[in-house]
């Protein structure tokens, strides 16, 4: 098989490779992690009740990788914005895409305003990305005839970075 990437741009640098400008993984905050911890160690107190120490360790190994899995897995989101080499901005959240040329109007939603938006105001069509310890979230109208969805609402520790990234003249 010959070898597409010309010689002299070194593998991963090429025109097609997009540009990262912003990016964010939403961890789940410490206190989760620390009654993970808690939950694990009295679960594993629990099994080795009257018990020799294997019966404490065991689980306590167990238990705690599947904590550990489970909040890994909480903070599996990432947002991002690339730029393609046309210059077309895309934000990647959760296996979807949009690009900017999509957007109608974009607006940070503070956490005064979380409340109604992720309630009374909520569309059903609309695309969510949320957790409730991000408390601050972006909404992304979009300009699309042809797609049902009429907004993204994705929460962002930094919507006003995120947004500068994705849509800069707004």
């Amino acid at each position: 098989m010959p070898d597409l990437q010309p010689q002299n741009t070194p593998m991963g640098t090429g025109p097609s490779t997009p540009q990262l400008l912003y990016s964010e993984r939403q961890w789940a905050p410490w206190y989760m992690w620390l009654a993970g911890a808690g939950l694990t160690l009295l679960l594993a107190a629990q099994f080795a009740h009257n018990r020799n120490m294997w019966w404490f360790f065991i689980p306590l190994i167990v238990i705690g990788a599947l904590v550990a899995w489970f909040l890994s897995w909480l903070s599996a989101t990432v947002v991002r914005v690339e730029q393609d080499a046309d210059g077309t901005r895309w934000l990647l959240v959760d296996g979807a895409a949009l690009p900017h040329t999509a957007v109608a109007r974009s607006m940070v939603v503070p956490e005064s305003a979380r409340r109604n938006a992720l309630g009374r105001q909520l569309d059903p069509a609309a695309f969510l990305v949320t957790h409730g310890w991000v408390k601050k979230h972006m909404l992304i109208v979009l300009d699309d005839p042809e797609d049902p969805t009429p907004y993204w609402m994705i929460s962002s520790r930094n919507p006003a970075a995120a947004l500068n990234a994705f849509v800069p003249s707004e």
